[in-house]
């Protein structure tokens, strides 16, 4: 029998062990970058000047360190599921967390998307393609195909149609649950895109909503959910060690983009999708500040903002880049532990 503090046990071991071995590989990834040239390019001062500007200076940084978040959960979910096939009935098998109801799509998800990121930053990398990378509309149809997919294993693989919100209950919405679901993946993964700017950004405030949704996954039960977020929290913090300013390599798309699919990912099956715009309010900021600029541009031929997302409007305005990244880290912890605090809320008055 499986207790609570084999649960505990599990969940915290592994969350370190995440981080220790992402830690120990760093260097190692950081020296494979550098050697082959795996190096960010900033846009041209004609295109961008004020972003180009500002981040003249981050130009020759390695970039794609974001592969080391997500090799790590993908090695640790199929790793302790081959030892839980040879040490039966132990604890070593306890430690398992690759459960096909429960991790097995947001872990294949992680992957395809990564691989995706990979593509990506490699064509920035080598200036081919438009200057970013993967051009806009290709990166949506790729994202959002992987979306499809996951919203094909939901809506008839694991039969789900109900939409929770919270305080009101639960609402069945049939068919119209394929459209939710790959709207929220695909929103989810571009505005965590759009943070993924100043150094140790998108990885702090990645942090406290996937800590924000592992909270939520156990209060529900989804203990192998759980988990696979405490490794994914393990693998991040091993990142931000090296990625604090100044950082010594960026996350990538290969980063960013997998992580923003996961978490959408992770919100749908907790059935919690309706607090991300609460628990990443950032992320709504961001995205919500290139949205009104690119409208304001076209219907008054005018900027809002200096520079788009929101954290380059700041930059713009004087604010040193350290107090933005702490700022925001300090406005996601709250938002999550807000979030968190209406689950809790909830399930105390039903």
């Amino acid at each position: 029998m499986v207790t609570l503090n084999i649960i505990i046990f599990k969940i915290t071991f592994l969350s370190i062990l995440s981080f220790l071995w992402a830690w120990m590989w760093t260097p190692v990834v950081h020296r494979l970058l550098v050697r082959y040239k795996l190096v960010k390019r900033i846009r041209d001062h004609a295109a961008a000047p004020i972003y180009a500007a500002l981040h003249k200076g981050k130009e020759g940084t390695p970039t794609m360190g974001g592969v080391l978040i997500w090799i790590t959960p993908l090695l640790f979910a199929l790793f302790f599921a081959y030892l839980a096939l040879l040490f039966e009935d132990t604890l070593i098998q306890q430690l398992n967390f690759l459960s096909r109801s429960q991790v097995l799509l947001p872990l294949g998800a992680l992957v395809a998307s990564a691989l995706v990121g990979v593509v990506d930053d490699l064509l920035n990398i080598k200036g081919l393609g438009s200057f970013s990378g993967l051009r806009m509309r290709h990166r949506f149809l790729l994202y959002t195909l992987i979306a499809c997919v996951g919203a094909w294993w939901f809506y008839f693989k694991l039969g789900w149609d109900t939409l929770h919100v919270p305080f009101l209950g639960d609402y069945t919405i049939g068919i119209w649950y394929i459209p939710f679901f790959i709207i929220v993946i695909v929103a989810t993964a571009f505005s965590v895109n759009e943070a993924d700017g100043l150094d140790g950004l998108a990885g702090g405030t990645l942090l406290a909503a996937f800590a924000s949704f592992g909270a939520i996954a156990f209060t529900q039960g989804k203990y192998d959910l759980a988990t696979f977020c405490a490794v994914i929290i393990g693998a991040l913090l091993a990142f931000l060690w090296f990625n604090i300013y100044p950082a010594k390599f960026f996350m990538g798309d290969t980063g960013s983009m997998s992580l923003g699919v996961t978490l959408g990912i992770v919100a749908m099956l907790t059935n919690s999708a309706l607090l991300l715009p609460v628990i990443c309010f950032l992320y709504l900021l961001e995205t919500g500040s290139v949205i009104i600029q690119k409208c304001s541009r076209k219907l008054f031929g005018r900027k809002l903002f200096l520079s788009t997302p929101f954290h380059h409007h700041l930059e713009a305005r004087g604010w040193q880049e350290p107090t933005i990244v702490m700022r925001f880290w300090v406005i996601a912890g709250v938002t999550a532990v807000v979030g968190v605090s209406i689950v809790l809320v909830e399930r105390g008055l039903y």
